[in-house]
C-alpha cells in the first residue's frame, strides 16, 4: 500500500488525528462528476488549514493537498462493486487505527467497523437517500456510531434512526469565479437517470424559448441507455449535449449560463450542483422536491416551480435576480468554512464522548 506525507506525528495541542474515508470510485478531488468526493476534498483542506493532522484514504491518483493512504491506484472499472468497496474498506480501517476519529463517507465502511470490532470514534456522513432498504443498515449503524444527514429534509426521511446531526453540504467559493450569465443559454448539469428531471429541463427550456445545454455524467449501463434511448431523441439546436465536464469546463458553463435548471423528481438529500451555480453567480430554477427548499430562496438566489410551466415563467424572470446575491448566500452560509465549523465541533464532542454516547 503507497502513501504520501507522514501525518503519523502527534497532534499540536487542541488538535485532532482525524481519518477520512472517501468512497473508491472517484479520486479526491473529482476530476469529472463527483459531489460527495467534492465534499470530502473540501473538508479534508479545511480541517488541515485548522491545524488538524488528517490522513485521507482514497485512491491513489487523488491530488487532495494532505497525507493520503490507498489500496487502488486508480478507481476500480466496475463502479459500486461490493468486493472492491469491501477491500478499500478493510484498508482503510486497518490503516487509520491511531486516529482519534474516523469520518466514513462509504456506504460499506460502518458495517465493515462493526463487524471487525473497531474501537475508534466513527462519523458516517450518509450521502445517500434514506430506503425502505437503507434505513435499518443505518438505524444499525447508529448504534456504534454517530450519522450525518445532509439536509433537514435527508433527515425527515429516517425517523426510526437515530441521527446524531444535520449538516448541510459547504464549498469554497474561490474556487468557483463569477459570471454575468451573458452566455444566452440555461444549463443543465448532473447525470442522466429519470429522478434528475433532464426532461422537463428541457421542457422548461423550450417553453421559454431559451436554449439549453445539457453537461451530464453518463457512465453505467443504465445511464448510457437512458440517454440514448429517452434523452437522445429530444435533443436538437435548441437542446445540446456537450458530454461530462470537468472542474473548469464546469466553471466556465456555469458562469456564462442565465440560469441553471434543476427540475429535480425526487427527494434528494442535497443537491451540491444547487451551491455551485449560486458560487458563480448564477440563479437556480428548481422544483421543491427534497433539499431544494432549503438552498434556494425562492425570489432570491432562484426561484422554486410546480412543472415546465411554471418553470418556463421563472426562466424569463431570471434577469431580475441579483446574481451577487447568488454568490453571498455560498461565501455566506453555504461555505466550506462554516461546514468544517460544524463538523469539527461534532468530532470535539464525539471524541469527549468516548464510548459513553453515540448521539452528539
Amino acid at each position: 500500500m503507497e502513501q504520501t506525507g507522514s501525518g503519523d506525528g502527534e497532534p499540536r495541542d487542541g488538535h485532532l488525528r482525524v481519518g477520512l474515508i472517501a468512497p473508491p470510485w472517484v479520486p479526491v478531488p473529482p476530476a469529472g462528476y463527483g459531489g460527495t468526493e467534492g465534499v470530502v476534498d473540501s473538508l479534508a483542506r479545511g480541517l488541515a488549514r485548522r491545524g488538524h493532522d488528517v490522513v485521507l484514504f482514497t485512491t491513489g491518483d487523488a491530488s487532495c493537498p494532505v497525507p493520503r493512504r490507498w489500496v487502488f491506484d486508480r478507481a476500480p472499472a466496475q463502479m459500486n462493486a461490493s468486493m472492491s468497496e469491501c477491500r478499500h474498506v478493510q484498508a482503510a480501517y486497518e490503516t487509520l487505527t491511531s486516529c482519534d476519529l474516523i469520518h466514513d463517507h462509504t456506504t460499506l465502511g460502518p458495517i465493515w467497523a462493526r463487524a471487525s470490532g473497531v474501537r475508534t470514534p466513527l462519523v458516517v456522513t450518509m450521502h445517500n437517500p434514506f430506503t425502505v432498504e437503507s434505513r435499518p443498515v443505518m438505524g444499525f449503524v447508529a448504534r456504534h456510531a454517530h450519522v450525518v444527514a445532509i439536509s433537514h429534509d435527508h433527515r425527515a426521511t429516517a425517523p426510526d434512526v437515530d441521527v446524531a446531526a444535520v449538516i448541510h453540504h459547504g464549498l469554497d467559493a474561490e474556487q468557483f469565479s463569477v459570471g454575468a450569465g451573458s452566455g444566452g443559454y440555461a444549463l443543465f448539469l448532473g447525470r442522466f437517470a429519470p429522478e434528475k428531471g433532464v426532461l422537463d429541463a428541457i421542457r422548461i427550456a423550450r417553453l421559454a424559448g431559451v436554449p439549453l445545454v445539457l453537461a451530464a455524467k453518463m457512465r453505467s449501463p443504465e445511464e448510457r441507455a437512458y440517454f440514448t434511448e429517452v434523452v437522445q431523441p429530444e435533443l436538437d439546436d435548441g437542446a445540446r449535449y456537450v458530454g461530462e465536464v470537468g472542474p473548469l469546463e464546469r466553471d466556465t458553463l456555469l458562469r456564462d449560463a442565465t440560469a441553471l435548471v434543476n427540475p429535480i423528481a425526487w427527494s434528494e438529500p442535497f443537491g451540491l450542483v444547487m451551491i455551485e451555480a449560486m458560487a458563480c453567480g448564477t440563479p437556480v430554477v428548481a422544483y421543491p422536491n427534497g433539499a431544494a427548499p432549503e438552498i434556494v430562496r425562492d425570489g432570491v438566489t432562484g426561484f422554486l416551480v410546480a412543472d415546465p410551466e411554471a418553470g418556463a415563467h421563472a426562466l424569463s424572470q431570471v434577469g431580475t435576480l441579483d446574481r451577487g446575491a447568488c454568490r453571498a448566500a455560498v461565501c455566506g452560509y453555504f461555505s466550506a468554512d462554516r461546514m468544517v465549523d460544524q463538523y469539527e465541533d461534532l468530532y470535539r464532542r464525539v471524541v469527549a464522548a468516548g464510548d459513553a454516547g453515540r448521539t452528539a
